[in-house]
């Protein structure tokens, strides 16, 4: 099964290879390849499906014990259309520190496992057959490295799942000019019916700029600019105060998971007439933002009602089967009346956020943790963490960045000022990165600042534990409970910061599971399907009666191995009517209520 669809649709030329496929692999646990120079001798014993992981089935590899170190090699040739042109290659993501080798030659070095990098290969190509050999290095048991839910461990538990190592996401080539667009950055604001555009070019240049916007078919814009330099900046009116109810919720050109409008755009780079390179893209005019501790978007009061997604599939692990595999994870979700998603634990592949932009579904970026402190991988977390703000930042459907999780990474941040800086340096970045976007310090618990107060609560028991149905509807009451509620016996907020207003959501609870389910645990149990949505709905229903609560992300879209608590089975088919799940979410107003209160904190 091969993965093909083009890897980077909101970012797209025409001229590009595709070089997933079958691979020669080696596992290297002796630590012998780069004494023996296997970069410009391979001979590799073993065949690998890429972009899927060894331990995955769809490899054709399957195996889950520890091997750290492996190597990949294929030929390939290029064929350019013009002599002058410029090859790029492209890693989609590998886990976790890589080299690649053109030729027998290193051409790039990259740490992080889930952000992708790329390196211009035109100098070491030959133009007859070319080899590349790419290497990958994973510990399996370092608690220092962003893993996420891989377990350090051989076979999974608890809620931790098979590791992932190496190549995961598409490696292909494109062939640009040597002055092309390196970079776009688009923010839209609705206020004002403007987008800004920040471009980047690849080297400085006397060039013409041509930018085109589609408004469906109609062009509403068509600008010509003289560039001199790397970096420009522009504006392009995109309402031009003729469209009605732009900023109504239901309505007008502005973006919604209800109403998922979006914009093409066109950028065309000429020199002496002639054009050297051209991208297409798209965007959507949103604007996500908090005050009097609601969550408005654009501009109305909107109540989010999203599922945690732990972005694994059973043949594939983190990397979906097939990009229709992608579509239905976000149709199936929409269709029992959620309307985004916290994608946990794991940088989303962009297709999944291309789907999400097309199809109108909210997306909680967050970063993979670590599962310990130290200062020493600090520098290397944080590059990885921007690489990916960086990348996504033009997905409409991202509207908020959780760049920690319960404490990982950070286990005593309520005593350690380590600790705490770590966690307000993470959320300082992404605001100096992104300001158009809520960030979460850390989600569930021990927040430092942050723009949302988000709590996790497992504490509601099941179906005759009708104590802990009170303890759980009291916790979720008003804000003075929510507030001294220790989930996991944690605080709220860590060390000496405090509540300042922000929206509260409540972003884990429920993880229900059927006692026929084998092998596997949730977080509570039923019998049966009719069961099962009475509990569902006791647990709604004690969202709906807090006074502050204005959002959930419920526990969880899919059984992930062990865990057998999601709302689908882990082949994605439902446990339970769709139509009924949606019947209790759609009792939650689409319109978070504003708050009474004297608090603001907008962002």
């Amino acid at each position: 099964m091969r993965r093909s669809e083009y890897p980077r649709p909101n970012f797209v030329r025409d001229n590009w290879q595709n070089l997933n496929g079958t691979w020669d692999f080696a596992f290297d646990d002796n630590n012998v390849g780069h004494k023996e120079k296997w970069y410009k001798n391979p001979c590799f014993d073993l065949k690998i499906e890429v972009p899927f992981a060894f331990q995955s089935k769809l490899s054709k590899i399957n195996v889950q014990e520890f091997h750290d170190r492996v190597w990949y090699r294929r030929k390939f040739k290029v064929n350019k259309k013009s002599a002058d042109n410029r090859i790029i290659l492209h890693i989609g993501a590998c886990d976790y520190e890589s080299e690649v080798y053109i030729n027998g030659e290193l051409v790039k070095t990259h740490i992080g496992g889930h952000s992708s990098f790329k390196v211009d290969i035109t100098d070491y190509l030959n133009y007859e057959e070319e080899e590349i050999v790419i290497f990958a290095y994973d510990n399996s048991t370092d608690e220092f490295i962003p893993r996420g839910k891989q377990y350090w461990k051989e076979k999974n538990e608890s809620i931790y799942y098979t590791r992932t190592t190496g190549l995961w996401q598409t490696v292909w080539l494109e062939e640009v000019n040597e002055i092309h667009v390196n970079k776009v950055k688009m923010t839209s604001d609705i206020d004002t019916g403007l987008l800004y555009v920040d471009l980047n070019l690849s080297k400085e240049a006397d060039v013409k700029l041509g930018v085109k916007v589609f408004d469906k078919d109609e062009l509403i814009a068509n600008n010509l600019y003289s560039l001199n330099g790397i970096n420009t900046k522009f504006v392009l009116d995109i309402f031009q105060n003729k469209i009605m109810n732009t900023v109504t919720h239901h309505r007008g050109k502005t973006w919604s998971p209800e109403n998922p409008y979006l914009f093409d755009i066109e950028f065309t780079l000429y020199q002496n007439e002639e054009v050297i390179d051209k991208v297409k893209s798209y965007f959507g005019m949103r604007k996500i933002h908090v005050q009097e501790g609601v969550v408005y978007l654009n501009n109305r009061p909107y109540y989010q009602k999203l599922i945690l997604d732990q972005g694994y599939y059973e043949d594939g692990l983190l990397t979906a089967p097939t990009d229709q595999d992608l579509i239905n994870d976000i149709l199936l979700a929409k269709e029992m009346g959620f309307n985004g998603c916290r994608k946990h634990q794991v940088v989303s592949d962009p297709r999944f956020l291309y789907h999400a932009d097309r199809l109108g579904f909210l997306v909680w970026g967050e970063m993979a943790n670590c599962a310990n402190f130290s200062t020493d991988y600090i520098g290397n977390f944080i590059n990885e963490w921007e690489e990916v703000i960086q990348r996504d930042y033009n997905h409409p459907s991202i509207v908020c960045w959780v760049p920690l999780n319960e404490s990982w990474g950070t286990p005593n941040i309520d005593i350690n000022s380590l600790e705490q800086h770590l966690s307000l340096t993470l959320y300082n970045l992404t605001k100096s990165i992104d300001k158009t976007r809520l960030v979460v310090s850390n989600d569930g618990w021990e927040h430092t600042v942050s723009d949302l107060c988000t709590i996790h609560n497992y504490n509601h028991g099941g179906p005759n534990e009708s104590t802990k149905h009170q303890v759980y509807a009291e916790a979720l009451q008003n804000k003075e409970n929510i507030l001294s509620y220790m989930p996991a016996g944690r605080n709220i907020y860590a060390g000496s910061f405090k509540y300042r207003g922000e929206p509260i959501l409540l972003t884990e609870f429920g993880g229900i599971t059927f006692d026929n389910s084998i092998n596997g645990w949730g977080y509570s149990s039923v019998k049966d399907e009719a069961t099962f949505l009475k509990e569902y709905e006791r647990l709604i229903n004690a969202i709906k009666a807090s006074d502050c609560i204005v959002g959930f992300c419920y526990t969880q879209l899919t059984d992930v191995f062990q865990e057998k608590n999601g709302l689908l089975t882990f082949d994605r088919k439902f446990k339970a009517d769709p139509k009924e799940i949606k019947k209790i979410n759609d009792h939650l107003p689409l319109m978070a209520k504003k708050q009474k209160s004297k608090n603001r904190f907008e962002v």
